[in-house]
């Protein structure tokens, strides 16, 4: 039995891991919108922008765009983590996120996400073009409902059928420029979407016991390890392929196919190391290369793009 002096002491413990000024809590806010996904998310919009016209993208598109675009990304990973709390307090990976910690209440997460969502949308409607808003709306609904509510807890293949999600971003790019989906903005959605499954599957073999633990049927869990790391395999292999594509339709030249075919390289040596002489701390090496190489790729292709245009 605790005495009195015990509560007390737990108590202004749990008061003083709360944030206690204004800097302390923005950071919560920020925290709760994943900010590290959302830039991946942006950058790779951005340089969809810029590969859509022959030079400069419009500034009011390329500001509002991006913008407009972030907030919306930042909305729908707020959403994410309201749905997913109660998995989130469950895993060590995510325990410490705001909603589980109890820094930000579910009225003021809810609240946020919507503001977020709408003021993004109305930029996006009325200051770039009606067709980007709700192509990124879309986008939203389908990773922070279809995805996390439905695809995440119904099957195996959930990273897969929703990483069309995660693979918008330079179309939704592209469409603030230009105003239409073009089949090369539909190629930059293909490299995300092969590039999706080797990516996250790495780091759910790492954390395979604690998706096991909240009954997440990630591939690692239900089809086992090995499987997992065949799959990441034979993922790598056809991004290689779909890598080329940008380079085999003209899109890019031989600056972009090199450096392209070189980064690829790598991510198959530690695909193949995976599965054939797997160690402890590969899986997360492998997950943290990915990100690498993906903004590599889209570098490589912006740089490309000039450069050609240069020439």
């Amino acid at each position: 039995m605790h005495t009195p002096n015990e509560s007390i002491d737990v108590a202004t413990t749990i008061e003083s891991l709360k944030p206690s000024g204004a800097r302390e809590r923005l950071n919560e806010y920020y925290e709760l919108c994943k900010p590290r996904v959302v830039m991946l998310i942006v950058f790779t919009a951005v340089v969809g922008m810029f590969l859509a016209v022959p030079g400069l993208p419009p500034l009011a598109a390329l500001v509002w765009g991006t913008l407009g675009i972030g907030l919306q990304a930042a909305s729908a990973a707020a959403v994410n983590q309201i749905i997913d709390r109660n998995i989130d307090a469950r895993m060590a990976r995510t325990c410490g996120r705001p909603l589980v910690t109890g820094t930000l209440t579910m009225t003021e997460s809810i609240a946020f996400a919507t503001v977020l969502g709408l003021a993004g949308f109305a930029m996006l409607w009325f200051w770039v073009n009606p067709l980007t808003a709700v192509l990124t709306q879309l986008t939203l609904i389908g990773y922070a409902g279809i995805y996390t509510l439905y695809l995440k807890r119904a099957t195996p293949q959930n990273i897969v059928i929703g990483g069309a999600a995660g693979a918008a971003p330079p179309v939704l790019g592209w469409t603030a420029v230009t105003g239409e989906i073009h089949a090369h903005a539909l190629i930059l959605f293909a490299i995300i979407f092969v590039w999706t499954p080797p990516h996250f599957w790495a780091l759910a073999i790492e954390r395979r016991d604690e998706y096991a633990k909240v009954d997440i049927p990630m591939l690692p869990v239900t089809h086992g390890i090995d499987f997992t790391r065949t799959q990441v395999l034979l993922y790598t292999v056809l991004l290689l392929a779909v890598t080329a594509l940008p380079f085999a339709t003209g899109m890019s030249g031989w600056l972009y196919f090199i450096g392209a075919m070189a980064l690829g390289g790598v991510f198959l040596y530690y695909a193949i190391r995976l599965k054939y002489a797997p160690r402890p701390g590969l899986p997360m090496k492998t997950f943290g290369y990915s990100i690498v190489y993906l903004m590599g790729i889209f570098t490589l292709l912006l740089v490309d793009h000039y450069w050609l245009a240069l020439g």
